[in-house]
């Protein structure tokens, strides 16, 4: 546990370092809120419209599906470093991995899942 003792320092440090930060910047930092900043900032363009405007269920499936194929993805890259000692095992598998991949992407595709409307 010795061995560990520098980490635990080094995260005490950066925590006390950042909440010391954030209750300085409350404390000394000049609060005079004025309707121009308190308005939504969205890259120099007057807002139109609510800032609490429900989205669309179809955004957050894609974004899911976005992060699951992301994920999966990255599962490649220690395969890719191991290849050759793996051999032909390895390679059996991965075939099957990334069949696994294809057929709930095409399913997904199919499904309308990937549609942007």
């Amino acid at each position: 546990m010795v061995q560990y003792l520098p980490i635990l320092i080094l995260l005490i440090l950066a925590f006390g370092f950042a909440i010391t930060n954030i209750v300085l910047s409350v404390l000394l930092g000049t609060q005079k809120p004025t309707p121009e900043k308190l308005t939504p900032y969205e890259c120099g363009i007057d807002p139109v419209g609510s800032a609490h405007e429900r989205f669309s269920v179809k955004f957050y499936l894609i974004a899911m599906l976005f992060v699951i194929f992301d994920i999966e993805v990255v599962f490649l890259y220690p395969w890719a470093v191991a290849f050759q000692s793996l051999k032909l095992f390895g390679f059996i598998e991965i075939l099957i991995f990334v069949g696994i991949f294809l057929i709930c992407y095409f399913y997904i595709w199919k499904r309308g899942g990937l549609e942007w409307e």
